[in-house]
C-alpha cells in the first residue's frame, strides 16, 4: 500500500512541484485545497483531493487520517498557525514525517521582520512536534521572477545590490521528496543555494529576454515612493512588497552557507537552464497547460 503524504498548499508556487515529485517517488499524494476547481486544473485524478481550509482544525484532522507524512507550503500569513496545528495533531494521527519550506534568512536575529518571525515560529513548532522533520530553507526561487513584471514593465523596489543563489522549484521539490525516503535526512534543516549568485536586476533581465522580449530595461522604484504610493492608494499588496524588498536589501542572503548533503541532494539548475526548460514547457503547453509566463502571483495563495 502506498504511503500517503498530505500536501498543504499544493496549488502554490512551490507546493505544486513538490506534489508531483512526491508522486514520482512512489507516494500517494493527498491534496488539501480550499479551491477544488483550481486543484483539478493543476492535478489529474491520480492525486487524492480533499476540499477544506487547513486553518480549520476539524477539517485538518480529517485530512491527516491515514497519512504517513505532511508537507507544509502555505502563504506566510497562515503558515505559522497551520504548522502549529499540524505539530499538535500529527503525533496523535500516526504521522511519521513532516516537511516544511522555510527561508534562508530565517534566524533569531531576523525575527524583527514579521514574515521571518512567522517562519521562525513555524520551524520551532515543527521541531518540537516529536516527529522527524525536514526543513528546506531556500534563498530566492526562480519561479518568483514573473512577480516583478507588471503592466508590461519590469521593476524592482530599492537598489537591491545583493546577489542571490537562485534556486529552481524543481530542485527544492526533489530535496523534499528525497527527505521522505532517506533516513539520513530526518530531523535536519538545510539551506538551499543554487549554483550561481546573480543580483535581482540581472536575473530579471535574463528572464525578460526569454519571456518578455519587448521589455528592454529593468527600472527601480525608491522605497520612499513605494511607501507614498501604497499610502495614497491604500494598496496593502504594494505596501507589503515594499517592506519585503526593504528587508532583503538590508539582510541580503544572510550569512548562512548551504549544507552539502548527498542525502537530499543539492540544487543544480542554473538560471539559464531553468529559462530554457520553461521556455520549452510554455511553447509546448504541457503539464496541464501550465504556462510559466502566466502571472504566478495567483498561485501564491496555495
Amino acid at each position: 500500500m502506498e504511503k500517503i503524504i498530505l500536501v498543504l498548499g499544493a496549488t502554490g508556487l512551490l507546493g505544486r512541484p513538490v506534489s508531483y515529485s512526491l508522486k514520482e517517488s512512489g507516494f500517494q499524494v493527498r491534496i488539501m485545497t480550499r479551491d477544488v476547481q483550481k486543484g483539478q486544473k493543476a492535478f489529474d485524478n491520480s492525486f487524492e483531493m480533499v476540499c477544506g481550509d487547513p486553518m480549520d482544525i476539524g477539517l485538518l484532522q480529517d485530512a491527516l487520517d491515514g497519512c504517513y507524512g505532511v508537507h507544509i507550503s502555505l502563504p506566510n500569513e497562515v503558515e505559522q498557525q497551520v504548522a502549529e496545528n499540524v505539530a499538535s495533531l500529527a503525533l496523535g494521527h500516526g504521522v511519521k514525517r513532516i516537511s516544511y519550506i522555510s527561508g534562508a534568512t530565517v534566524a533569531e536575529e531576523n525575527q524583527w521582520f514579521p514574515m521571518v518571525n512567522r517562519k521562525f515560529l513555524a520551524e520551532k513548532a515543527i521541531r518540537e512536534a516529536g516527529i522527524p522533520s525536514t526543513i528546506i530553507c531556500p534563498t530566492w526561487v526562480m519561479e518568483g521572477l514573473s512577480l516583478f513584471i507588471n503592466q508590461g514593465r519590469a521593476a524592482v523596489f530599492g537598489r537591491q545590490p545583493c546577489p542571490y543563489h537562485w534556486v529552481a522549484a524543481d530542485d527544492i521539490a526533489r530535496m523534499i521528496s528525497n527527505s521522505y525516503v532517506l533516513d539520513e535526512a530526518m530531523s535536519k534543516r538545510y539551506i538551499a543555494h543554487g549554483p550561481e549568485a546573480i543580483c535581482i536586476q540581472e536575473a530579471l533581465r535574463r528572464y525578460c529576454a526569454v519571456f518578455h522580449p519587448g521589455i528592454k530595461e529593468v527600472s527601480s522604484m525608491p522605497f520612499w515612493l513605494v511607501r507614498l504610493l501604497a499610502t495614497l492608494t491604500g494598496n496593502q499588496v504594494l505596501k507589503g512588497a515594499g517592506e519585503m524588498m526593504s528587508y532583503f536589501e538590508k539582510v541580503g542572503e544572510w550569512r548562512n552557507l548551504p549544507e552539502i548533503n548527498e542525502a537530499v541532494g543539492v540544487p543544480m539548475m542554473t538560471l539559464d537552464m531553468w529559462l530554457q526548460k520553461n521556455k520549452a514547457r510554455a511553447m509546448t503547453n504541457i503539464e496541464g497547460k501550465f504556462n510559466i509566463s502566466d502571472n504566478l502571483i495567483s498561485q501564491l495563495d496555495g
